[in-house]
């Protein structure tokens, strides 16, 4: 995560990035499996018990012979139980064959090794394991197999490419001329050390077969600098609507170089929308600057984009972050299409979302004015996502005229 702020050569973060990544998804599973099956081990141990599977002891050994030794011969001398019984059955063996031994009434000297420390008794290989044990490997592989399923299944969602979701969303004010019009909404793509060119070419392929009327790229495109990362997002230049493609910055392209960015899409074909606004037949669409870039003193400005528009005519407004809502709701927009959240992106990511967000994914109204999230197509972190798939939403706007 660090590579980037550091400098670290974009060749070396790609090597790194794989493993490092997939290890944090792996082991935050991992973590969770583990709780779960300490959740359940005392039920199982319980029903092992009742199936007489095993003996209930640390170290696989009688709890009767293991109690016995030690209250003879001390704690301390435990584990030489065995050497004792061998040394007795040697001396009666030797009284039954008639084997003279030491002098009568002298004691024969008996010499037992030091006891060892910090070290557990070897078991025989026929010994069985004490049900304590046969429990904690299957826990602890069952986690194993539980996380590894979970990461390798997430990680293929994210390969395979984003789903298409179709919406179709009903705008009071849109005129009977503009039903049906159809709006590709991408966020979230996260071009970078991980997702590269053929990921990109794969999310402009799914976009063109939707054969949609406009396209909306609402931030996150990228995760690192124009200079890295200009071959992965040449594949941009090719998409297709009859209306054009528009962009709008997302918080990570402030952490990677907003401006030059900027200057990267429109290269390719994209108008950013920058606190700006566009008439289109039936409807005008806006889109502000992401909240990131008030550090730049380029944040978003509602008054600039829409302040002087007519508000007699429907408006759709691109708007990176969602929590934008209430100052959309003020300025009399319809429809507000966001990304950001990633849905959540890694269950449990979806709980802690909700608490930053006021939708974390999917359509919901605030007022007179409608909010779409979307799942966003691409992920960042860990190539994973759990609970909360990849899309490329299709939003067909409804007039109410119709």
């Amino acid at each position: 995560m660090t590579g980037g702020l550091a400098g670290v050569p974009f060749a070396l973060q790609r090597v790194i990035a794989w493993p490092g990544y997939l290890w944090l998804a792996f082991f935050l599973y991992l973590l969770f499996a583990l709780l779960a099956g300490e959740a359940v081990r005392p039920a199982l141990r319980w029903w092992l018990a009742r199936r007489g599977v095993g003996a209930d002891t640390e170290r696989g050994a009688s709890p009767t012979a293991d109690s016995t030794a030690t209250r003879l011969i001390g704690p301390g001398l435990a584990e030489n139980h065995d050497l004792l019984v061998a040394i007795g059955d040697k001396r009666a063996g030797k009284a039954e064959r008639g084997v003279s031994g030491p002098a009568q009434g002298t004691a024969e000297p008996l010499t037992l090794p030091e006891p060892s420390r910090g070290r557990e008794p070897e078991h025989s290989s026929g010994s069985a394991p004490s049900r304590r044990l046969f429990v904690s490997r299957v826990v602890g592989g069952a986690a194993a197999a539980v996380a590894f399923g979970t990461v390798g299944y997430g990680t293929y969602g994210v390969l395979r490419g984003p789903a298409v979701k179709r919406l179709t969303i009903p705008l009071a004010k849109l005129p009977r001329s503009a039903h049906g019009f159809r709006i590709a909404v991408v966020s979230d793509i996260h071009l970078g050390p991980i997702l590269g060119r053929g990921f990109s070419q794969r999310v402009v392929d799914t976009i063109n077969a939707t054969r949609p009327d406009l396209i909306a790229v609402v931030g996150d495109l990228v995760d690192g600098s124009v200079e890295d990362l200009a071959p992965a997002v040449e594949p941009l230049a090719r998409l297709r609507a009859r209306h054009g493609s528009y962009f709008v910055t997302g918080n990570h392209e402030y952490l990677s170089g907003a401006e030059q960015w900027v200057e990267k899409v429109r290269d390719l074909g994209l108008r950013p929308l920058e606190n700006a606004r566009t008439e289109l037949p039936g409807f005008d669409l806006a889109g502000v600057n992401d909240v990131e870039g008030e550090g730049e003193g380029r944040g978003p400005d509602f008054a600039k984009a829409l302040g002087d528009r007519d508000r007699f005519r429907a408006a759709v407004l691109l708007a990176h972050q969602p929590v934008v809502i209430h100052d959309a709701v003020r300025h009399g927009v319809d429809l507000q299409l966001s990304g950001h959240t990633h849905g959540g992106q890694l269950w449990p990511g979806n709980l802690l979302a909700e608490l930053a967000n006021p939708t974390v994914a999917g359509l919901e109204r605030y007022g007179d004015t409608q909010l779409y999230v979307s799942r966003g197509a691409g992920a960042w972190g860990p190539p994973v996502r759990v609970g909360a798939p990849s899309d490329i939403t299709v939003v067909e706007l409804a007039s109410k005229q119709a």
